[in-house]
């Protein structure tokens, strides 16, 4: 049940990110143009990269070992620090501290 909930707690997470990075792209500019390319934009790569070499079931590129956790320190790490870079600094500590645990776990039931 816990591994589950675990499982369930990453999808989230990876929600997160492509919020958190879309809510930084539309606050990072007074440029509505601006604006609108970095908060469709920013998505979009995070979904591109994601696809390509995070995605759980058959990446094109899978990477295992230190490749994956460097991806997922920055990806994850990339929607704490847009949380951050928007001003919700309280929401950007939570995030990474969360995917910390989620991590950690995944770690120990051999989620990876």
């Amino acid at each position: 049940m816990a591994k589950a909930a675990n499982a369930a707690l990453m999808f989230f997470l990876e929600l997160g990110v492509l919020f958190s990075v879309g809510y930084w792209g539309f606050t990072v500019s007074e440029s509505l143009p601006l604006r609108l390319l970095a908060g469709i934009g920013a998505p979009a790569l995070f979904i591109a990269v994601w696809a390509i070499f995070g995605a759980a079931n058959n990446p094109p590129v899978p990477l295992k070992g230190i490749a994956r956790a460097v991806l997922e320190i920055l990806w994850f790490g990339g929607g704490a620090a847009a949380l951050i870079a928007s001003g919700l600094v309280t929401a950007g500590t939570v995030f990474a501290a969360v995917y910390i645990v989620n991590a950690v776990l995944r770690l120990i039931w051999h989620q990876v």
